[in-house]
């Protein structure tokens, strides 16, 4: 969005659902007179004018007819569908404003008509993200409240959405506006002190800096959150590879819950990569089934094995599955043993899967166990994981190993735990703990106090970004730029 070329206040309107068949569509409508503008397609304008705010009025959406008179005098019109119209009116509503949302028959071509007919008669189509931008000038929504908006609607797992709800609610703007608390009573401290001196000159020495150390924690365990909150967010891309047979594409479809993969017997079945998003208690992943690796004479094959080695060199975390029954073969150790003399810089984690253990159970497990354990004994795994992908025993714990790899890197954040939802927030929190940093080493230094004023200034500015309190015609089309049509 172009937030010099905005338009405060004008009637705007937007298609809020997916565009596929479906019970219900819905389309917003928000800005000044927007219930009389609609009152003039609905087959009840008066019931809609008179409506009070948090309510819901029957009708049927309405077309008048160019030239065309009824008896009785009135317009004639052409009805478009039967809905129901929720009514807020400002300041009780999302944005601020009079809202209308209009609950219609779900069919994309009935939604783009009403939508067409509310463009025609003095409604604007809405910018991506326009709503959630008037509920932020409007002063309903801080910024952090806002992007939580929009990460609600981009989270892959439960996890990921409720990390958001927590800001949405406002629990990030809580503990930022507990942090610029500290600043603002450290600067009045500060200015106190300049102003009346004990002697002439004031100096570091006579600040107290308890309430900017505390400050300093704070936004550590702030800034220390993103990795774990982007992980959330964005996901890892995790890939499934080993031999022809080895089980990947059960495994694949048992941790998808349903059969997306081919499975079968018949060796180099899966001849491409074919990936969806899964949860690892609560990360979100793109999982790849990937074809098995071996010496193969098949031109497609081969190509196939060759995406499978392209996919694992850029691999967040590798599953090498081993059909456990057999033990290591040649093309295991091959890969394997190529896997562990790469750079420990660039080489992705693994984690080594001995699938078909059922089958194990029937043969001489204590033997094959000792066998396997003395040839893996030199190899940088990141774990062992015994299981079955036919039955689903040891599922669990291959979940609880990758999310214990792909999360090792990030600080504790539990869900009980504030964390920042956004790159742009992080830099800002960034800034902030620099200031505040910066101010304590000057303070340290025995320089004067109006040098820790300055830091204090700037950390507070910082902190200010985040919130929306000081903004730029860049960090609002940052925001909202990103946002979908209706939000």
């Amino acid at each position: 969005m172009n937030a010099a070329a905005y338009t405060p206040e004008e009637p705007i309107a937007a298609i809020a659902t997916a565009l596929a068949p479906a019970a219900l569509g819905i389309v917003r409508c928000t800005g000044t007179g927007v219930i009389e503008l609609l009152a003039k397609v609905f087959s009840r304008p008066q019931a809609l004018l008179s409506a009070a705010g948090n309510t819901i009025v029957y009708g049927w959406m309405v077309e008048p007819v160019d030239g065309a008179e009824e008896a009785a005098g009135k317009t004639a019109c052409r009805s478009i569908d039967q809905v129901l119209v929720s009514v807020f009116r400002n300041p009780r509503s999302f944005t601020g404003e009079d809202m209308v949302e209009i609950s219609c028959h779900g069919g994309p071509g009935m939604v783009t008509e009403i939508f067409r007919l509310l463009t025609s008669h003095g409604f604007r189509a809405a910018l991506p993200g326009e709503f959630t931008f008037r509920s932020f000038i409007n002063g309903k929504a801080d910024l952090t409240r806002s992007e939580a908006v929009h990460e609600i609607i981009a989270a892959k797992t439960d996890t990921s959405r409720s990390r958001a709800a927590g800001r949405l609610a406002g629990g990030l703007f809580q503990e930022l506006d507990a942090i610029k608390q500290l600043l603002r009573e450290t600067l009045a401290a500060l200015e106190a002190e300049i102003e009346y001196p004990e002697d002439e000159e004031a100096i570091a020495d006579a600040f107290d800096s308890r309430q900017l150390e505390e400050a300093r924690r704070r936004l550590e365990s702030l800034c220390n959150s993103w990795a774990s909150e982007k992980l959330y967010q964005d996901g890892v891309r995790v890939v499934l590879c080993g031999r022809t047979n080895a089980g990947k594409s059960s495994l694949f479809n048992t941790l998808l819950k349903e059969d997306r993969s081919i499975v079968s017997d018949i060796h180099g079945t899966t001849r491409d990569w074919i990936e969806s998003w899964v949860s690892f208690a609560g990360i979100p992943a793109r999982l790849f089934d990937t074809a098995g690796l071996r010496e193969s004479d098949d031109e497609v094959e081969r190509h196939g094995i060759q995406r499978t080695q392209d996919l694992t060199a850029e691999a967040q975390l590798i599953l090498y599955l081993v059909d456990a029954s057999l033990g290591l073969v040649e093309e295991d150790k091959a890969f394997l043993s190529k896997w562990s003399q790469s750079e420990p810089a660039t080489r992705p984690p693994l984690l080594l899967v001995l699938n078909k253990w059922d089958k194990v159970a029937d043969t001489n497990p204590p033997e094959l166990d000792l066998k396997l354990e003395l040839e893996l004994q030199q190899l940088p795994l990141d774990g062992i994981i015994r299981l079955s992908a036919k039955t689903g025993a040891g599922t669990a714990q291959l979940v609880e190993a990758v999310k214990d790899v792909i999360s090792r890197d990030c600080s504790s954040n539990g869900s009980g735990q504030v964390g920042l939802g956004t790159e742009r927030q992080k830099i800002c929190a960034q800034e902030a703990l620099e200031a505040v940093i910066h101010g304590l080493e000057v303070a340290q230094d025995g320089y004067t106090l109006d040098a820790v004023v300055q830091d204090v200034e700037e950390a507070l500015a910082a902190l200010g970004e985040i919130t929306g309190e000081v903004t730029t015609e860049d960090i609002l089309d940052t925001v909202f730029s990103k946002f979908c049509l209706g939000k």
